[in-house]
């Protein structure tokens, strides 16, 4: 299990969570250890360019959404230097991130799932 899967658990379920993922992978648009806060995502409201919270081939990344396929609900999914980790669908991809170290990434925060009451 990595270090991510208990946060996509959490965020499957409906939490917010703040939490400081390792890794140089996100660099510049992440760098190790600074805070970001992951929310519940609607995946049909995903772009190009959105970093989530997704679960490809058994291994949950905090990746960027680099290409779309609505018509069969998946997303693929890519780090910042280039890599591509592969299609997962909606149904794997958990969360969408709202802020790094406070700054808030534009139109993430109209991307999220409503509440649960």
């Amino acid at each position: 299990m990595g270090a991510l899967d208990a946060v996509a658990t959490r965020v499957a379920g409906g939490a917010t969570v703040e939490f400081r993922p390792s890794g140089s992978s996100m660099v510049p648009l992440i760098r190790s250890r600074q805070l970001v806060v992951v929310a519940p995502v609607d995946p049909s409201k995903l772009e190009p360019g959105d970093i989530v919270l997704a679960r490809v081939a058994g291994t949950v990344y905090l990746h960027l959404v680099s290409a779309l396929d609505p018509a069969k609900k998946r997303v693929q999914i890519s780090n910042n230097r280039g890599r591509i980790n592969g299609w997962t669908s909606h149904d794997r991809v958990f969360g969408i991130c709202l802020a790094v170290d406070g700054v808030p990434r534009t139109g993430a925060a109209t991307k999220t799932l409503p509440a649960a009451f």
